[in-house]
Formats: structure tokens, C-alpha cells, sequence
């Protein structure tokens, strides 16, 4: 089993890299500017490798479901790692019907994003617990994350559309929300660079704390801005932490969590500002000039498309399939549950996303925004539900 672990990660490892090169030749489609898109050299190249990349991660799939005797979706680590793979099968389709090069220079870095941020979580294979012990597991976990992966690409056309389209010489709300988007991806980036960077260091603190009159003890893998709630640092040469978590976050870690929340966003803000400083601009403006040969119309149809195409997909896993394995695991169809919650209204978003573009003729500028906001809810959905609210869903 060890060798075959070690087999899956160097694959996933693999990939990432193969992305970051795929990402390397999209980027330089920008400078063939005499030569038509779906023609570019670059863009093949990218194409392959991203190819490539993407059958090292199937293997990855593969070889940990061998090693674990079950599909590996059953934990944070294993489900955003594969919403991350579900991503990039989305984009390859996607392009080869749109052959648009510009595409991959966005949704291959947030696909690598979404990956380093799986990283971030335990890796080990641990025994299913009895409600995942079912093939509904592989049903339902599959066909939500695959349906969000093609949604997502509805959001990176949408924001390549935003950044082309919207003025960028005078400030207006429009460029200030433009750029608040852009920081949220660069603190999950921050996110990645600071778990990455003390993981490395071994840095690690112990805390005591009670719930519901029961002992829990927690690791902190970042130094503790906020620590459990009336908590008690146990390891005695770390600093203590400067305030409390809220005595509303009742789960397990979710002061740990919380405080690592805390770490992402000031080491995204920090990066954010670095950024600015050099480019002496807002990011926004200094992306803009790259993407004049992106065609808006074709932006905006590719956005609808991954709308028309991952919403029944996701309805499908994310309420159909999820309601009859809620009655089998819980013998309810429905339990107000927060990510049954916020599921639901995943859905209720798309279906107007839907309703306002076909109906009330939302194209151009306003469908983005709507794309960019499906995204929004699709992470929240994926961090602050996951990491921050307790319920019977919090172990996946």
C-alpha cells in the first residue's frame, strides 16, 4: 500500500507541475499576436502538456483508490483535489470546442490553487466511517464536485471578460469590486504560502480546550492569532495567542481553523500589496493590456455555456443523489444540515443565474458578475461551511 501511495502522490506532485508549465505556454500566446488564436503554436503546446498533467492526476486517482480499497473523495484532502482535477477536464472541453488559448492562463492557475490548497489538509488514508461506507460516496461526492468544477469555468471566463471589458483608466465601483475578486484569489495563494511555509519549518503548538463537557486537545501548524475558546496553550515555548475564537465556533478545531483563516487573508493582503507596488497600478489594470485579442462575445458564451452544462450536473449530485443517500445514511430526504443549506442555495443562484439570461437578456458584463458570484458561493461553500461550521457533513 505504501508503495502505491507513494506512487499516487509523486503523480499528483507530477501534475501540478505539468500545469504550471501548461500555464507557462498559454502565457505566451499573448506575444503571437500575428497568428490566430486557434492556430498559436504555444497554445498546442499548452494544450498537450496540460493533457499530460491531467492523465498523471488520473493515474494519482487511480492508485490511491487501489490503496485505500474505496474512492478517494471521502476527506478535504481527496475531494478538493479532485473538484481541482474535475477543473481542468472541464477547461480541456471547453477548449477544444472554443480552441480559446487565454482560457488556460486563468484556469490553470486556479486550478493549482485549488490543488496546493488540498495539500494543505492530512493526506493519509484513514477507514471510511459507517455513513460513507456505501457507493453512493462515489455517486454523489463525484457528480457535486464535477458539476462546481464546471461551473467554476463559467467564473474564469466571466473575469477574464470583467478585466477586459470594464475601464480600468478611472476608479469606480465597478474596478474596486473588480479588484476585491482579485484578492480573494490572491489569499488563497496566501493561504498556500503560509501553511506551506511553516509545515516546512515543523512549527507546531498544542492547545487543551473543553466542548460540550468533553477534553479535546488541538495542533496549531500556525502560530496561534487566535486560539480556542477559553483554551489553554499546553506547549510552552510558543507564543500565545491574541485573542479568542468566538464561543459560537463549537466544532472540533474550528478555532484551529479559524485562526489559519485569519493567516490566509493577512498573507494574501500582504502579497496583494506587494503586487501593487510593483506593477504601481491596480492588478486589474495590469492585466488588462494582455487580453485584447480575447473576443467578449465569446467570453460571454463560453460563461453560459459551463452554466448550461455543470447546473443539471450539479443538481443531479448535489440534491438528487444527495437526498436519496441522506435517506439511506440518515432516513431523512432533508435535514437543514449547513452544507445541505448552502447546496440549496448554490442552486437557487444558478437557476436565476439562468432565469435572468434567458429571460431578462442578462449578457455581457452583468452575466460575469453573476459568474464571478456563483464562484463566491461555490467556495464559501468549499472553506467556511467545510472548515467553520459544525454538522454532519464536516468530516468530508
Amino acid at each position: 500500500m505504501d508503495s502505491l501511495l507513494g506512487i499516487s502522490n509523486t503523480m499528483l506532485y507530477t501534475a501540478f507541475i505539468l500545469y504550471l508549465i501548461a500555464t507557462f505556454f498559454f502565457g505566451a500566446t499573448i506575444k503571437e499576436s500575428k497568428k490566430k488564436d486557434n492556430k498559436s503554436v504555444s497554445g498546442k503546446i499548452g494544450i498537450t502538456i496540460t493533457i499530460i498533467g491531467f492523465l498523471a492526476q488520473i493515474v494519482y486517482f487511480i492508485t490511491r483508490w487501489i490503496a485505500s480499497g474505496h474512492a478517494p473523495v471521502s476527506n478535504l484532502f481527496e475531494f478538493v483535489t479532485f473538484f481541482g482535477m474535475g477543473l481542468v477536464f472541464a477547461f480541456i472541453i471547453i477548449y477544444f470546442i472554443y480552441k480559446l488559448n487565454i482560457l488556460g492562463l486563468f484556469a490553470l492557475p486556479i486550478a493549482m490553487i485549488v490543488i496546493a490548497y488540498a495539500s494543505m489538509f492530512p493526506t493519509e488514508i484513514a477507514p471510511l466511517v459507517p455513513s460513507l461506507q456505501s457507493h453512493w460516496l462515489y455517486i454523489h461526492v463525484t457528480t457535486v464536485s464535477l458539476g462546481e468544477a464546471i461551473l467554476s469555468i463559467s467564473f474564469v471566463a466571466g473575469l477574464i471578460y470583467l478585466i477586459r471589458q470594464i475601464d480600468q483608466t478611472v476608479r469606480s465601483k465597478r474596478t474596486t469590486w473588480l479588484e476585491i475578486v482579485l484578492l480573494s484569489l490572491f489569499i488563497f495563494v496566501g493561504f498556500s504560502v503560509i501553511s506551506t511555509s511553516f509545515n516546512l519549518s515543523g512549527y507546531s503548538a498544542e492547545f487543551e480546550y473543553s466542548l460540550n463537557g468533553q477534553t479535546f486537545t488541538t495542533d496549531y501548524h500556525l502560530p496561534p492569532i487566535s486560539g480556542p475558546n477559553e483554551g489553554e496553550l499546553m506547549t510552552g515555548d510558543r507564543m500565545e495567542p491574541l485573542f479568542d475564537a468566538p464561543g459560537w465556533m463549537q466544532g472540533v478545531d474550528a478555532a484551529r481553523k479559524f485562526n489559519t483563516l485569519i493567516w490566509s487573508v493577512l498573507t494574501g493582503i500582504v502579497l496583494y500589496g506587494l503586487t501593487r507596488l510593483i506593477f504601481r497600478k491596480r492588478v486589474g489594470a495590469a492585466i488588462q493590456p494582455f487580453l485584447k485579442k480575447a473576443k467578449p462575445n465569446m467570453l460571454d458564451e463560453i460563461s453560459y455555456r459551463a452554466v448550461a452544462i455543470g447546473f443539471p450536473v450539479f443538481t443531479l449530485g448535489g440534491l438528487i443523489f444527495a437526498s436519496i443517500w441522506a435517506q439511506i445514511a440518515w432516513d431523512r430526504f432533508w435535514g437543514w444540515d449547513p452544507k445541505e443549506v448552502w447546496a440549496l442555495v448554490t442552486w437557487f443562484f444558478y437557476a436565476a443565474f439562468l432565469h435572468l439570461r434567458l429571460s431578462r437578456g442578462w449578457h455581457g458584463e452583468r452575466s460575469a458578475w453573476l459568474a464571478v458570484g456563483g464562484f463566491a458561493i461555490i467556495m464559501f461553500n468549499l472553506i467556511a461551511v467545510n472548515l467553520l461550521l459544525a454538522g454532519l457533513h464536516s468530516y468530508a
